[in-house]
């Protein structure tokens, strides 16, 4: 099972040759994303001129989509909701036992750093001890970065002090910098720390792959008592385990009653997007923290690590290597990350955009994903074509649906001209919109109520009953967002990629940080 890794390896570079991105159909490829999105918001300019009856028939039927939409979505939210909240009170260290090979299951978690105040991290680690899976059954790596200097070293070697002899194997990995070809980032990191723990723990002690699940985590990921139990028994029990990623839902409030409530607004929309998605396994795909099999890992050759978008680039690394036999398994079960707060609140919108923007940066796997369906005859049409339409629209949906919803609506109307404005179509098209709109938005108060209920337990002094009230009303700040910290990032971020060369995106690290006093709200971001 160990001899034949490097052969694996070498057959997913060979794969990896076959998707070359110098080619003219790639990048082609890369124009498709923003050409449709730029010409879709472009088309309802001209049309609402030349053809504004039809237009406005458009959006009444879009506006009623999206009406029906926003209530199938909230049907699967609450469905992933309840399921959650029943697996996360279970204890699942038993019902794991159960499994006779469980205890030959080996997990590896790999949180790779930056530059990370030690209080973040050391959070982290205090919920990985607290595990009601066996420490000894771990293998944890810290992996910093060398471009991140002495200070992320420091903080690195006083975990270890404090939390390396609590598992099995620990190990600190360094990624060199600037290494040629490589792209500074969470990716190239992780490739570099998992070569390492094989190097230096898995091959020598003689785990066989097919024993290990892998987690990474961002550094500021925090599991409960219960995830990794429930990780293994998910594991354990899915068929065809092996060509499988496993994703729990991220939830963004480890320092959610710092945040301001555009922050916050957001941190949730995003983890409600992941709940939904959980109900609907045929079109999950990874993001943030999540696992997958090492076996898979190793045949692949861990993460590329010329690209940004890591952590959804792998279920493209895995779908194409395995000719479409791959899945994401839903775990149902939460971990906690960071929602994106610094002590200055227009630093935290725009670090919130940049976020944002990284997240939309995500469409550099569809040249990819189409560019593999091209060239891989042995992935079924039916899949292509189901993947194809799913992650285009969705991304396309991404960069133009709240501009359409919320600021195009009334196009028809100014650009049709005396005759159309005459109409009784046109009289009424404002009203028809805003009332198929009130009541999407009533799909909001879901979302309200369902925010409340996963705040965190131990609230700060500072928080009181009225509190509740005020986050419930911050869901009215929704269309602000959905436009603001959503369209107009996805369409920078589709444009940037259509237009290529120094307007292509980096990677950006969303900064961590811990302040303020437990009994006081922090400066301006009391609501």
């Amino acid at each position: 099972m160990l001899s034949d890794a490097t052969g694996r390896e070498n057959s997913a570079e060979v794969k990896a040759e076959v998707l070359d991105r110098s080619g003219k159909l790639y990048r082609a490829l890369e124009i498709l994303p923003g050409v449709l999105a730029w010409g879709t918001l472009g088309l309802i300019v001209v049309l609402s001129h030349y053809l504004p009856f039809w237009m406005a028939v458009f959006i009444i039927f879009f506006d009623t989509y999206w009406l029906l939409k926003t209530v199938f979505l909230s049907l699967h939210l609450r469905s992933t909701f309840k399921v959650m909240r029943e697996n996360v009170k279970k204890k699942w260290m038993p019902e794991v036992e159960k499994i006779p090979e469980w205890e030959r299951l080996r997990h590896l978690v790999i949180l790779p750093m930056y530059k990370e105040p030690y209080e973040v991290v050391q959070e982290t680690f205090e919920t990985l001890i607290k595990t009601s899976y066996p420490l000894d059954k771990f293998i944890v790596v810290l992996a910093t970065e060398e471009r991140a200097g002495i200070g992320a070293q420091e903080v690195a070697d006083k975990i270890k002090e404090n939390y390396g002899n609590k598992f099995t194997h620990f190990l600190v990995t360094t990624h060199p910098a600037d290494i040629p070809g490589e792209l500074a980032g969470k990716g190239s990191n992780q490739a570099w720390a998992a070569r390492e723990v094989r190097r230096l723990v898995i091959d020598q002690s003689g785990i066989d792959y097919e024993d290990i699940i892998t987690s990474v985590f961002d550094v500021d990921t925090q599991v409960g008592k219960e995830y990794f139990a429930r990780l293994a028994y998910v594991f354990l029990t899915t068929p065809d385990r092996q060509h499988s990623s496993y994703q729990p839902v991220p939830l963004f409030i480890n320092n959610v009653f710092d945040a301001p409530a555009l922050a916050r607004v957001v941190a949730f929309s995003c983890t409600f997007w992941q709940m939904m998605n959980q109900a609907r396994p045929e079109r999950l795909t990874t993001f943030s923290s999540h696992a997958m099999p090492f076996k898979a890992l190793t045949e692949i050759g861990f993460w590329t690590t010329d690209h940004v978008s890591e952590d959804s680039r792998i279920f493209w690394q895995f779908f194409l290597h395995y000719d479409g036999n791959w899945k994401v398994t839903p775990l149902n079960y939460p971990v906690s990350m960071d929602a994106n707060v610094t002590p200055r609140f227009w630093e935290t919108m725009v670090n919130l955009y940049k976020q944002q923007r990284r997240w939309g940066w995500g469409v550099e796997n569809v040249p990819y994903m189409l560019y593999g369906f091209i060239t891989n005859a042995r992935i079924a049409f039916r899949q292509k074509l189901y993947w194809t339409f799913n992650v285009v629209e969705g991304f396309h949906s991404w960069a133009t649906n709240a501009i359409i919803l919320f600021m195009l609506g009334w196009l028809p109307v100014a650009l049709g001209g005396d005759r159309f404005g005459t109409t009784l179509l046109a009289h009424n098209l404002p009203n028809i919109t805003r009332f198929v709109m009130t009541l999407a938005m009533l799909g909001v108060v879901t979302s309200a109520t369902l925010s409340i209920m996963l705040l965190p337990h131990n609230k700060p002094k500072w928080f009181k009953g009225w509190h509740y009230l005020i986050y419930a009303l911050q869901w009215a700040l929704i269309p602000v967002t959905l436009i603001i910290f959503g369209a107009v990032p996805g369409l920078e971020a589709q444009s940037r990629l259509m237009f290529g060369g120094r307007f292509r995106l980096g990677f950006w690290v969303t900064p961590k940080s811990r302040f303020g006093e437990a009994g006081v709200p922090p400066t301006g971001q009391k609501t």
